[in-house]
């Protein structure tokens, strides 16, 4: 590998077809989904990439049937309160964010996160977001509410208003060189789209509960070889 990413996304794409393929419950595969992420920090640690963003849960998964969502909401709270006490994320010093809406969740889902948000909010080494409640389109219409506000209360002027400015309003500024998505779909599906928007796309036929450390290196080997033009 001649470059590795600073940060890559990845679209978790593929867990209920997993399970499908074991005669499983569709919904089950969002547990081997979550031993892949585990997997997945000891690998970027590895490979020394310093920040994740993972799409896991899009405002629009909030319509799945109720008994999905029941499941979801106990391996969310059970997972993150889990990494809460994971020896690594103190050891690699990773800083958790999680972004969208995070009120849509329930109390002990919500909770959970917030805990695991400050207890490793001073970490710098390595950075993992989590996508939750997200849709890219709803993040660039919550910032521009926020400048909104901000031109009411008379904080800025119109002429204040930028693509920096912006960026700063989003829930994440901070721009993905790679994004990788699982599953063999081919879309971009709502996920950091005004971020997203140099990034290069890896597409890889495996679902996510079958991602493993060789596919994120022929990714990055993949990545390493293109050459990033920005337009120019």
């Amino acid at each position: 590998m001649n470059k590795v990413p600073r940060h890559i996304g990845i679209v978790l794409d593929g867990n209920r077809r997993y399970a499908v393929k074991l005669n499983l419950p569709g919904y089950k595969g969002h547990e081997f989904g979550a031993k892949k992420v585990e997997e997945l920090l000891d690998w970027c640690k590895e490979l020394d990439i310093k920040e994740l963003t993972l799409y896991a849960f899009s405002i629009e998964n909030f319509s799945r049937p109720k008994e999905e969502l029941k499941f979801l909401w106990h391996l969310f709270e059970r997972e993150f309160r889990r990494m809460k006490s994971d020896s690594r994320i103190y050891d690699y010093r990773v800083k958790i964010n999680f972004l969208g809406r995070l009120s849509l969740f329930p109390r002990g889902v919500r909770e959970a996160m917030h805990k695991l948000m400050e207890a490793t909010k001073k970490h710098k080494d390595h950075i993992v977001n989590f996508a939750m409640g997200y849709s890219g389109r709803l993040e660039i219409v919550d910032a521009i509410k926020k400048i909104f506000k901000d031109l009411k209360a008379r904080k800025i002027k119109p002429k204040d208003i930028s693509e920096d400015l912006l960026s700063e309003k989003l829930y994440i500024k901070s721009e993905p060189d790679l994004i990788i998505r699982t599953s063999g779909e081919q879309r971009v599906s709502n996920f950091l789209l005004y971020q997203a928007a140099y990034a290069e796309w890896f597409f890889i036929k495996k679902l996510w509960p079958e991602f493993t450390k060789q596919d994120l290196i022929l990714a990055i080997d993949d990545y390493s070889n293109r050459q990033r033009r920005f337009g120019r």
